[in-house]
């Protein structure tokens, strides 16, 4: 059975962009789960605010799964936090409130590609190497390829943070931290 998941919709291309794998699937004759988070998107980190939809064969079978899931998130936790969930239903039921998160959305998007390809074009002189998987990948995060040992070296030795499989933040990366983040990369792969 399919599970989609979609975190940072809007943040790639677009919203609708984005969410085009997610119509696909749904258009399939086939049950899909499709799990989604505003947690990045409406910067609510702290409130874990998503979604879990489940397209199903018909009305008998869609019963049949709310029955379930009610009984796992009755098991999980008695009652999640309101307030994100009443934000983001507050923005996308606004049509003016929507309209303007959707442009900062846009914005957002925009920033982290620019700040890829700067990347890229910065990693490459300093390294000699391509870096063009920064510029492939889409939104706030990239895998760099990076190893354990070279993320490690990249914490100790130049104060720049990414997780153990390599996988940096580019929404971080900025004109006043790009020439050293990429330099300190060029160090510790060279």
């Amino acid at each position: 059975m399919p599970f989609v998941d979609i975190a940072y919709q809007g943040l790639g291309d677009s919203i609708d962009a984005d969410g085009e794998v997610v119509r696909r699937f749904a258009q399939a004759a086939c049950p899909v789960f499709v799990s989604n988070s505003f947690s990045k998107s409406f910067s609510l980190y702290g409130e874990r605010v998503g979604a879990l939809s489940v397209v199903a064969g018909d009305s008998a079978e869609a019963a049949r799964v709310l029955s379930q899931l009610k009984r796992t998130v009755r098991t999980n936790y008695s009652n999640p936090p309101t307030h994100g969930g009443q934000i983001v239903a507050t923005v996308l039921a606004s049509p003016e409130l929507r309209a303007l998160w959707k442009r900062n959305l846009d914005r957002c998007a925009i920033a982290f590609a620019k700040c890829a390809a700067s990347s890229r074009k910065s990693a490459h002189a300093a390294a000699k190497s391509d870096f063009g998987f920064v510029t492939r990948q889409r939104g706030m995060f990239s895998y760099s390829g990076l190893s354990k040992a070279a993320v490690e070296r990249l914490r100790d030795e130049f104060s720049v943070y990414a997780i153990d499989t390599g996988r940096i933040c580019v929404a971080a990366l900025n004109s006043r931290n790009i020439d050293h983040v990429t330099e300190a990369i060029a160090k510790v792969i060279g």
